[in-house]
């Protein structure tokens, strides 16, 4: 299960999965582009390993990884509590 976490200014969507098996967490991000479809990217917290980065600019990926830095917590408290409206009682 994938939850909804952020959508910014440009329509890059930010998701999270669940806390896995394994502790970590799956963050997926994903841009629409007219010329490639979707740009994505993946990483996992708390390590912050990132993988399967398509179509981000060096610049992009980098105002990407200070979001995920700067929310991780609350990632990880929402894929706790499964998502944020279940963690914020909505």
């Amino acid at each position: 299960m994938m939850y909804p976490f952020m959508t910014l200014n440009d329509g890059t969507e930010i998701v999270h999965s669940e806390t896995l098996p394994d502790g970590r967490v799956k963050v997926y991000i994903e841009k629409p582009d007219a010329k490639d479809c979707f740009h994505h990217v993946t990483c996992y917290l708390p390590d912050y390993s990132w993988e399967d980065q398509y179509g981000f600019t060096d610049e992009e990926l980098a105002h990407l990884k200070d979001i995920i830095s700067s929310t991780a917590n609350l990632i990880l408290e929402f894929a706790a509590d499964g998502g944020f409206e279940n963690a914020s009682g909505f």
